[in-house]
């Protein structure tokens, strides 16, 4: 099992759900994957687009949470997960686990579980499940998780 010992305990608890959970196992989609999160939210699960801590029914616009779900229908998807789960919205544990197992990321887990792939073919992956319009340091970001990950 890849481990992050340089790593927050809220990227740890990621990073080991994203291989006991989701089944990655390889190294640079791991990084590719926290680094993506790293940019869309860094880890904290309560966070809402342009930065307010709010819980979960107090993000009235924008994304929310660690990969800051934005449109009504995953937005909704996560509210409805965790209650269904007892759970947080606005936690990391049901934030986590509604990631892994929201359809949008289950359509591009294949590619994830390829290993031995390039940063570029994991970022495409990536592409497909945020959807996110703006680069910003994931590439940065994903490069040095790869130095961290062991």
């Amino acid at each position: 099992m890849i481990d992050c010992p340089q790593c927050t305990v809220q990227e740890q608890y990621v990073l080991e759900q994203l291989q006991t959970s989701a089944g990655v196992t390889d190294r640079t989609a791991l990084a590719v994957i926290m680094g993506n999160i790293q940019q869309e939210s860094n880890f904290k699960p309560n966070i809402c687009e342009g930065g307010a801590i709010v819980p979960y029914d107090r993000c009235l616009s924008g994304g929310y949470g660690l990969i800051q779900w934005t449109s009504t229908e995953r937005y909704i998807g996560l509210g409805s997960h965790c209650t269904k789960r007892k759970q947080d919205p606005s936690g990391l544990k049901c934030q986590t686990d509604y990631m892994i197992h929201e359809m949008r990321f289950r359509k591009d887990l294949y590619a994830f579980q390829t290993n031995h792939q390039q940063v570029g073919y994991y970022m495409n992956a990536a592409y497909y499940w945020l959807g996110w319009g703006i680069h910003g340091n994931r590439t940065k970001y994903t490069y040095s998780f790869l130095t961290k990950l062991k």
